[in-house]
């Protein structure tokens, strides 16, 4: 059977492209499918796809593209159907026009499936408006009746009557709809949204971290879990919150943080794909909105063994989440009850492995084939209806002869072989060898290569210092580690391998061969067992290990190989001056740290240098781990912006803070290379101030984390930091 989907945009991260992504693949078991994205934006979509599942964009909305159409005739002019309001209808590249009036007309008149399914408001429209009989028509609502507003209510129920099927997430809804449309002929009914089970390890609930994820819009009530979190975060001063996604609300959720004083503790991660590595790391996960159609979140974590607390919001959540596996707080105790609820989770770890264990069984509920199985039975019961069913003499090709003989009789019982798929050519893809990586509870990390994705004979796995000059790199042989034909293992030890600080790009490559080097393509990069965890001392040296994926997708090492390291544990800014708290490590301390200074390294030049006196401080609890072996003393000092205000000497000056011991040792880095974050530029953030200057005016000093995640001081030009944060210019 051919299925298709339409979608305003499939190359966003959003709930209704990953809703799309997940039932997509797990159809494609089955069937022909095919993804048609109204909007191409990106050359690549952020959520892979099934290599299975063609995707077809109809309007090329990519600047530096050939076919860019941006400027087509009808992109100026005005849709006849009427708009959403997601997150399209703001954006400059998902323009809503009479150019996507003939786009989606054309293909809906002209397409050779046998089901259609619009994925949004104004796609059913187009679908109930522009469809065509001979094929089934079904729409999906990713949010709810009451999320829209009274027009676009009014539009959606119309078009409603012109569809074959309209699919809900939960049972609530659908029931809502159909009190609001009894007459309307079309089947109404829920059908959740499925989300696979990650290919990463569950939670081990040992982190004192909290995660939320989803779009930083208002409803989601990213500020009610803020406001929650500062009511509880005195009581347990170990634990941090990490919100993940971008969003409009973004600016206004950095702005409370700050004002808070909780920009230590509470983390804006950014967008993030595969997030399952994310809540993976977490011991509790967040959902704090006014309303959640579904909660595609709330089962991605419970897939990762994390519980879930969640506002008893309408409609999801409660048909997910119940006593043996999260915590719904009633929305009316707002931000009380929910600090009330973190605050009982946060202190009762049995309680929280407890109902991770029970996330991770209810999960298993939403799993994509079950979905896809649910479908199919859709399918089935529509196309034997009255209506549908051609008479004897009518085409062996017809819709009904072709669902008849693609889906099963009856819903296939565990243990049944699925239906034969309908016969159609393979392409034959590309070797892109796959590898999976994950750090080790030592500070390793393993990598797992999938066996059916490599180049046939005996092979090395390649890492290769980026941008060396002396061409430094590693090779360790595959065949060795090879512990299975679909699941071939080797581990990097920092004890038994030698990585020199920096990022390390990682191979296949035939055994002792050093050209035709393939990369290894990164689906997951897992970091959970480094959240907490700080630097190790290995033969002398402070070192910390991660695998990350590069931002083309592929795999990567970040090393920290050092002497000597201070780890920040604790910065607190006032209005005119920083103080930094961290803790030495070192595989010789002195005894003595009288001599000890922090010197601000100007990278104008050492006349613009200046010195810091440091004090002994008090150590911060750490995160369930042992003291390492090697680690000194903890120090703080303050850095008073007045210093650094005396010595500028150019529109953006900078200065690299270093640890002094004595002018017989070298100078020591100050950053934060410890833990699971691979770079903190935009995750560890201070507030900044502003403050006068005689000569340049007003001036933003911050404290900040370099690419190397050491840590600096800006004072900059504010009229050059509003130039630098302008659409298009390069972030410094």
């Amino acid at each position: 059977m051919r299925i298709a989907f339409l979608i305003n945009n499939a190359y966003g991260i959003g709930g209704t492209i990953r809703a799309t992504v997940n039932l997509s693949r797990a159809l494609a078991d089955r069937h022909d499918v095919e993804v048609v994205s109204v909007h191409q934006v990106n050359d690549e979509p952020d959520l892979a796809f099934d290599e299975r599942v063609r995707l077809t964009p109809l309007i090329d909305m990519r600047r530096d593209s050939p076919t860019y159409e941006g400027d087509h005739p009808l992109a100026g002019r005005p849709c006849t159907m009427f708009p959403d309001t997601g997150a399209a209808v703001n954006s400059a590249r998902l323009p809503h026009s009479a150019l996507q009036d003939e786009r989606i007309g054309a293909w809906l008149r002209t397409t050779d499936a046998d089901v259609v399914i619009a994925t949004r408001p104004d796609l059913n429209g187009y679908l109930a408006r522009d469809g065509q009989s001979r094929y089934l028509r079904i729409g999906q609502e990713h949010l709810s009746l009451d999320a829209h507003n009274p027009t676009l209510r009014g539009h959606q129920n119309k078009a409603i009557a012109g569809l074959d099927a309209f699919v809900t997430v939960s049972e609530a809804d659908a029931a809502q709809y159909r009190r609001a449309l009894p007459d309307v002929p079309a089947r109404i009914l829920c059908i959740p949204n499925s989300v696979p089970e990650p290919a990463v390890e569950p939670s081990d609930q040992l982190t004192d971290v909290i995660v939320a994820a989803g779009r930083l819009i208002g409803i989601k009530r990213y500020d009610r879990l803020i406001n929650a979190f500062a009511k509880v975060a005195d009581h347990h001063p170990t634990w941090t919150l990490r919100l993940y996604g971008r969003g409009p609300e973004r600016a206004n959720l950095r702005r409370q943080i700050d004002e808070l004083g909780l920009y230590d503790r509470i983390s804006l991660m950014g967008p993030v794909s595969p997030i399952e590595t994310e809540w993976a790391k977490g011991s509790l996960a967040a959902v704090s909105s006014d309303m959640e159609s579904f909660g595609m979140t709330i089962v991605e974590a419970m897939h990762c063994g994390v519980p879930v607390i969640s506002t008893d919001c309408p409609h999801g959540p409660a048909e997910i989440i119940d006593e043996s596996n999260g915590v719904l707080v009633p929305l009316d105790t707002d931000v009380d009850g929910y600090a009330a609820a973190l605050d009982r989770l946060m202190a009762d770890a049995s309680l929280r492995a407890r109902l991770g264990a029970g996330a991770l069984k209810r999960a298993g509920v939403y799993a994509p084939d079950a979905i896809a199985r649910r479908y199919e039975t859709l399918f089935r019961e529509l196309s034997d209806q009255p209506h549908r069913r051609p008479s004897k003499a009518a085409h062996r090709g017809s819709l009904w002869s072709r669902l008849k003989a693609t889906l099963p009789s009856k819903p296939a019982t565990p243990g049944e072989p699925s239906p034969a798929p309908e016969s159609h050519p393979e392409p034959v893809p590309a070797v892109r060898p796959v590898a999976f990586a994950r750090t080790t509870a030592d500070g390793g990390i393993t990598v797992r290569l999938d066996a059916a994705s490599l180049p046939p004979g005996p092979l090395d796995f390649l890492a290769r210092l980026r941008r060396d000059p002396k061409g430094r790199h590693i090779r360790v042989p595959v065949s060795a580690a090879a512990s299975g034909a679909h699941d071939i293992r080797l581990t990097l030890d920092p004890t038994e391998h030698e990585l020199a600080e920096g990022r390390w790009d990682c191979y296949v490559v035939a055994e002792g061969a050093t050209e035709k080097r393939a990369r290894l393509v990164c689906v997951t990069a897992e970091r959970a067992r480094s959240v907490g965890r700080a630097p190790a001392l290995v033969d002398g040296e402070v070192s910390a290990w991660l695998p990350y994926t590069t931002a083309d997708g592929f795999l990567a090492l970040r090393v920290w190989q050092r002497t000597a390291h201070a780890e920040v544990t604790d910065m607190a800014v006032g209005a005119d001056h920083a103080t930094v708290t961290a803790r030495l490590f070192a595989a010789d301390v002195p005894e003595s740290t009288d001599a000890a200074t922090v010197i601000a390294v100007s990278r104008a030049g050492e006349a613009y240098d200046f010195t810091l006196p440091v004090t002994q401080a008090a150590a911060r609890p750490a995160q369930g781990a042992a003291r390492p072996a090697g680690e000194g003393w903890h120090f703080s000092f303050t850095v008073p912006y007045s210093r650094a205000l005396a010595l500028r000497n150019s529109s953006h000056d900078l200065w690299d803070l270093r640890l002094h011991l004595g002018h017989t040792r070298p100078p020591v880095t100050i950053g934060r290379i410890g833990g699971d974050i691979v770079d903190r530029k935009k995750t560890d953030v201070v507030p900044a101030v502003l403050l006068p200057h005689g000569t340049r005016g007003e001036t933003r000093a911050k404290p900040f984390f370099t690419v190397t995640n050491d840590l600096a001081l800006s004072l900059r030009d504010t009229d050059e930091v509003e130039a630098a944060t302008q659409p298009g210019a390069t972030a410094g």
